[in-house]
């Protein structure tokens, strides 16, 4: 039987679209800008935060593809494209990088299918993160990504969105084991320090109106989002704040407090 993919609703908000929103795109509609401008009412540096993270994750991408020469990624909850994407960071490096990304959204779904008329190398999955063996066993993956060669794996501003009942670790631990040695993990995720600081009462607000505006939304401690590394060996500078990893020139203002609740790090399977 073949899939029945979802339909865009475009009277709710949609994450993909919310946090395309964050990043200046315009793939968004008016229930998505309303669950961002509440959220930019809350924390005003947001759409400040969600760039950072975005340029996080090309230098992760760049890294991967140039210096650690992994030339296969697979992109989960890869979100909506934007002026820069996986392929393209890992393409202009090595025009024979293959990217594979996987989303649920059907508006991303959608912007997939137009990613296959572009880009021989790129492909796209209909499928839910937090269905691992799924994923892996999509015929999509399967037959571009080859699992017995290191592949760089990424999830950026994607496990924040799994509950705990969901267990994003274990979720973690099933696509680390189905890696190739040499293989690499990115993940960003957002970080409530606890520690009773403004930060970590803004991490709490946050949270609770994110969660009232759209469902799932969890800012973790240090030491939950390290657990999703599992044993692997997180790479200099570890796990960090996206602008302090390997940033591209100095930083000329100072990190806003929500530049601070979240936190990235790239580890490597040995």
């Amino acid at each position: 039987m073949a899939r029945t993919e979802p339909t865009i609703d475009t009277t709710k908000p949609s994450i993909a679209r919310v946090y395309d929103a964050f990043v200046g795109g315009k793939d968004n509609f008016e229930a998505d800008r309303e669950v961002y401008h509440q959220v930019l009412r809350l924390a005003p540096e947001a759409a400040e935060v969600g760039r950072d993270c975005r340029a996080w994750l090309i230098r992760v991408v760049r890294f991967l593809a140039g210096h650690a020469g992994i030339d296969q990624f697979l992109d989960l909850g890869s979100g909506l494209p934007t002026a820069e994407n996986t392929h393209q960071a890992a393409q202009r490096l090595n025009c024979e990088a293959r990217v594979v990304y996987v989303d649920n959204d059907p508006s991303v779904a959608a912007h997939g299918r137009a990613l296959l008329e572009e880009n021989e190398n790129t492909r796209f999955a209909v499928a839910d993160l937090r269905n691992p063996e799924e994923i892996l066993a999509d015929p999509v993956v399967t037959r571009h990504l080859e699992f017995d060669r290191p592949i760089g794996l990424i999830q950026c501003n994607t496990l924040h969105h799994v509950t705990d009942d969901e267990r994003p670790a274990d979720l973690m631990r099933t696509y680390v084991d189905a890696l190739a040695p040499g293989s690499f993990v990115a993940i960003s995720h957002l970080h409530n320090p606890g520690d009773g600081s403004r930060r970590a009462e803004l991490a709490a607000e946050s949270q609770e109106k994110f969660n009232a505006l759209m469902g799932s939304c969890y800012y973790r401690s240090r030491e939950a989002i390290e657990a999703m590394f599992h044993e692997l060996e997180l790479i200099e500078p570890g796990l960090v704040h996206p602008f302090e990893w390997w940033p591209d020139g100095p930083r000329l203002t100072p990190a806003s407090d929500g530049a601070h609740l979240l936190l990235g790090g790239v580890a490597v399977k040995r």
